[in-house]
């Protein structure tokens, strides 16, 4: 018989719970609009709403849609990862730099995204790369400050032994600069990763783009909260999978580091 250990047994617990509590808000959900506390015209029977959600899972125009909107996410992604990362590495290692630039970017940093729509809309139209405008700007200041801040975060003493050794700047970057970057650097891009994908369907909402937010807009327009409901919670779940999958990652990538380790023992 197969002994579970501690952590284990603390996982099982951890997942019978979510399953537990996510019976409960189905639950809930279902009372609500059967009690008349709610018209179902406005918050729909739960079963309408994954019966619904069964429908457009084998609909291929619905994973046409869904891949459309992740193909924006991961392109306004990726490219915000890596001008951050390249710019804030520049701006983080020059003290300089960094005094300089902390005016302009505390001024940028908080203008909305959904704000240059209109800016976005008239440089490109109801293009995909109207909607990436929108995408690489959210993303890019939460990779770029942790990167900035990791870049700074290196001790000044291992700098300083690190070129009493001889280290090129290269080594330097390879053997101090990134470890001490790298959790930040996790941490921004998981923030970066939830963010984008909010603004992908923001701005197929708003702009029109072929997508799930597109899909929401019309089923909005249409009067259908059914399908408004259903498509609501697909883009639920891709968050929760994006969060997860980026966890992953991060607790991987991270298996050194005492963060990770202290999280692991608890």
């Amino acid at each position: 018989m197969r002994v579970l250990t501690p952590r284990r047994l603390r996982a099982v617990r951890k997942a019978v719970l979510g399953v537990v509590g996510l019976a409960g808000f189905l639950a809930v959900w279902q009372l609500i609009p059967t009690l008349g506390l709610i018209n179902s015209q406005y918050l729909p029977y739960v079963t309408d709403v994954l019966a619904r959600l069964f429908e457009e899972s084998v609909d291929l125009a619905f994973w046409r849609r869904l891949g459309t909107t992740m193909t924006s996410w991961a392109i306004g992604l990726t490219v915000a990862t890596v001008a951050a990362v390249v710019l804030g590495t520049v701006v983080g290692l020059v003290p300089v730099l960094r005094r300089a630039t902390h005016t302009i970017v505390e001024f940028l940093r908080p203008i909305p995204s959904v704000a240059l729509i209109p800016l976005a809309v008239l440089m490109f139209g109801i293009q995909r790369q109207a909607a990436l405008v929108i995408i690489v700007y959210a993303s890019f200041w939460q990779v770029f400050v942790q990167v900035i801040y990791g870049v700074a975060d290196v001790d000044a003493v291992a700098r300083d032994t690190a070129r009493s050794f001889g280290l090129t700047r290269r080594e330097q970057l390879s053997h101090l600069v990134l470890p001490t970057a790298l959790p930040y650097l996790m941490t921004g891009l998981r923030l970066a990763a939830a963010v984008a994908l909010i603004l992908a369907i923001t701005a197929e909402m708003v702009i029109g783009n072929p997508g799930l937010g597109r899909m929401i807009e019309l089923s909005r327009s249409a009067g259908d909260a059914v399908g408004l409901y259903a498509l609501v919670v697909v883009t639920g779940l891709l968050g929760l999978a994006v969060n997860l999958v980026f966890r992953f990652v991060e607790r991987r990538v991270l298996s050194w580091h005492q963060s990770v380790r202290g999280e692991e023992a608890r």
